[in-house]
């Protein structure tokens, strides 16, 4: 495996990219309604309680018509003589179609039978596990210490079973991370395809510095899909929602995620990076923690709440993030497009440092987070000028 040849490497394959993220919208848009008819039929309909926004019975199982969307893009990636290349010298978009398909199998379970939290996180496990079986891990992993005083880290390489249970460890938190945050019309295929476009945007930066290696084609690949998927779910999911994407989509959108800043983390040339490079080394960190952010920061919030009360970190409660943006005057629409402004900023913003001048990005993320605070601060700043 190496460079594509001169004439190729200077050529980046994103109108390819592009029109695999149009197709996998397309399907995924297409095959709603089927999967909604199908939904009411088997009885996968989420009834309103206490905890919940919705106020009517609505069909669940969302997750069915973004796997087939992934599929469809994948399909047609397989088919374009450029993408081909990413199946070809890797296994990973093999790994995400098969463990992608064991994460969906146990949400549409759990969309209809409501399992056990044991039962879901086994069935997590799994599909992690997949995903290292097909060798979709971490292999080197950076560290601040052992650079022997020339202030850069050292990178820390790691065995096959420490790998391993690393890269199931990632994927397992960041399942549960976009299971837990799903519970507004939009929010989680929100959220899945700002961090997808994000991810995708780094791992073809990424190519860029590997002069068009075709070992850097599969996390542009599977980025490019899910964005593709979560684009074309979402005009049934907004505010009024036709549909929820249920667990089957909330896991699969956090499986893809992970896979696919999983697989950039492997596709960097740590060889050739020196002290200068201490950003780029930190690169698949910053992406990984800003695409969680939100989500896992939600996630934290709720197991501390929860065990401070003696109860279940997995049990349901009304005090997640989204639920406290209504209870200080948001709507639910505004609350969802206020969650997908923190989150496209932070993102976007971490992208940005690996690909643009760290200075000029600094001032723009500052400015990007003024807005965010000022704007989720209004419905306050409101009740203080009536108070006055």
């Amino acid at each position: 495996m190496g460079p594509l040849p001169a004439s190729a490497s200077t050529v980046l394959p994103v109108r390819e990219y592009l029109l695999v993220c149009l197709t996998a919208a397309v399907v995924t848009f297409l095959l709603v309604g089927l999967v909604r008819l199908f939904a009411f039929k088997i009885g996968a309909v989420a009834y309103p309680r206490q905890r919940d926004v919705h106020v009517k019975p609505m069909p669940r199982m969302g997750g069915l018509a973004i796997y087939g969307g992934v599929l469809g893009g994948m399909m047609l990636a397989h088919q374009l003589p450029v993408l081909r290349s990413a199946f070809d010298f890797s296994n990973d978009p093999y790994a995400v179609i098969v463990g992608g398909g064991v994460i969906v199998l146990v949400g549409v379970l759990d969309d209809r039978f409501e399992l056990d939290s044991l039962t879901k996180l086994a069935g997590q496990v799994t599909a992690a596990g997949l995903l290292v079986l097909f060798g979709l891990q971490w292999l080197v992993f950076w560290v601040p210490w052992g650079d022997n005083g020339a202030g850069t880290g050292s990178l820390l390489s790691l065995d096959q079973n420490q790998g391993a249970l690393l890269s199931v460890l990632l994927a397992v938190t960041m399942v549960n991370a976009m299971n837990f945050v799903d519970g507004l019309d939009g929010l989680a295929a929100g959220i899945g395809l700002i961090a997808a476009v994000a991810t995708c945007a780094f791992s073809i930066g990424l190519l860029a510095k590997n002069q068009g290696d075709v070992g850097a084609y599969p996390p542009a690949l599977i980025a490019a899909t899910l964005a593709g998927a979560c684009l074309g779910f979402l005009p049934h999911n907004f505010n009024p929602a036709r549909i929820f994407m249920g667990d089957s989509g909330s896991m699969l959108i956090g499986l893809m995620l992970a896979a696919a800043t999983t697989s950039a983390s492997g596709k960097l040339n740590y060889a050739s990076l020196g002290a200068p490079d201490l950003l780029a080394l930190l690169s698949p960190l910053l992406v990984v923690a800003a695409v969680l952010f939100v989500p896992l920061l939600d996630l934290l919030m709720a197991v501390v709440r929860r065990t401070r009360r003696g109860e279940s970190p997995f049990s349901a409660d009304k005090m997640h993030l989204h639920h406290r943006l209504l209870e200080i005057g948001h709507s639910q629409r505004r609350a969802v497009l206020l969650i997908y402004l923190w989150a496209g900023v932070l993102a976007f913003g971490a992208v940005a440092l690996t690909l643009f001048d760290v200075r000029v990005v600094a001032w723009c993320f500052g400015f990007g987070l003024l807005i965010a605070l000022f704007v989720s601060a209004i419905p306050r700043l409101r009740e203080v000028r009536r108070g006055q």
